[in-house]
């Protein structure tokens, strides 16, 4: 008996089966639901091909001579390469000013050929175009890839080449504390070695904000002569403000560090310190403030600084980077990338 998994492809067989079974191509057309033309064009198909005969083939065939000339498809794939940001009415009417007339639903009909539809695309031809001939990219094409890249950190894809490369600070609110009121954490998270740096405040402030670089972040950093090179922060007070007015801005600029913030209303684009606060919570604060009553700050960071201790030196971590290593030994491992970085620029 001949067997496939496709459902198109058995009924057809148990059609056939079922014919030489009875032995009676009439009575298997009637149990099977189907007239004796599809009986005999599925048996001639199964006779000549095969079971992929039996496939369901599209009865739309391609119609070459619908399809624009070869020199305006040549140039349609040119234009996505060398300006891969212009949509299919920008192109149709860029090529028209050029002496090629083609209209936009032309332009999209050939990008769909050779699945350059959209932006994203485009541009990841761009870069294989490149990577395979070495080409040099023109102005068009670096606003088009410098585009993307503030399009990938907006929607929470982040680029991050070694530790220091860029950290992630945000706030978290964690709870009120009887007879001390609401407590707020300060975290900064590594982007490359996901280390984590903590402290808790009683208040949202810029001078909290750059407090926990100077305690706790800068000293780790300047222990292991790891730079510290871009800050990634939401657009919450703390963290924006007049460079010469505010004191968050100003402990940045003093450092040398870049500020880079997020898009409005988009907190995944933060989404390695959110992670973060979902982590801290269900593993650190949930579970101890149902072991413990705290009655000041800190009680509650000495608690949370040996937590951190074990998350960045013994719980392993599933990232991107870390690969199942801790975040502490991924910062050791990613040091050495580091330091050629840093001759590189010398």
């Amino acid at each position: 008996m001949i067997e496939h998994n496709q459902p198109a492809i058995k009924h057809k067989l148990g059609l056939l089966e079922l014919a030489d079974q009875l032995r009676n191509v009439s009575r298997a057309c009637k149990l099977m639901g189907v007239s004796r033309d599809t009986f005999y064009r599925v048996q001639t198909a199964y006779e000549d091909g095969g079971i992929d005969a039996l496939l369901a083939k599209s009865k739309k065939a391609p119609n070459p001579r619908n399809r624009v000339e070869e020199h305006v498809e040549k140039a349609i794939l040119d234009m996505a390469l060398d300006n891969p940001a212009k949509g299919q009415l920008r192109v149709s009417n860029d090529l028209r000013q050029k002496g090629v007339f083609v209209s936009s639903s032309g332009v999209r009909s050939v990008w769909q050929r050779h699945n350059l539809e959209t932006f994203k695309k485009r541009l990841k031809a761009l870069e294989e175009h490149v990577a395979r001939t070495g080409a040099v990219l023109t102005e068009d094409q670096l606003r088009a890839l410098e585009k993307k890249q503030e399009v990938d950190i907006a929607v929470g894809e982040i680029e991050t080449a070694h530790p220091g490369y860029l950290g992630s600070q945000d706030t978290f609110f964690v709870g009120t504390l009887k007879g001390v009121g609401r407590v707020y954490q300060q975290t900064f998270v590594d982007t490359y070695s996901k280390v984590a740096c903590c402290k808790l405040y009683t208040t949202k402030t810029p001078i909290t904000a750059a407090d926990l670089l100077n305690d706790k972040v800068m000293p780790l950093f300047a222990e292991h002569e790891v730079p510290m090179l871009r800050m990634l922060t939401d657009r919450g007070t703390e963290f924006c403000g007049k460079v010469e007015q505010h004191d968050y801005e100003l402990y940045l600029a003093a450092c040398g560090i870049e500020h880079t913030k997020t898009k409005a209303r988009h907190p995944q684009t933060n989404g390695i310190c959110e992670r973060f606060h979902k982590t801290i919570l269900n593993e650190f604060y949930q579970v101890t403030f149902r072991k413990k009553i705290y009655t000041d700050i800190p009680q509650l960071q000495k608690d949370l600084d040996a937590w951190l201790v074990e998350y960045n030196t013994q719980r392993t971590h599933q990232g991107k980077m870390c690969c199942g290593r801790t975040p502490m030994q991924t910062f050791e491992d990613g040091k050495l990338i580091c330091k050629e970085k840093q001759i590189a620029r010398i």
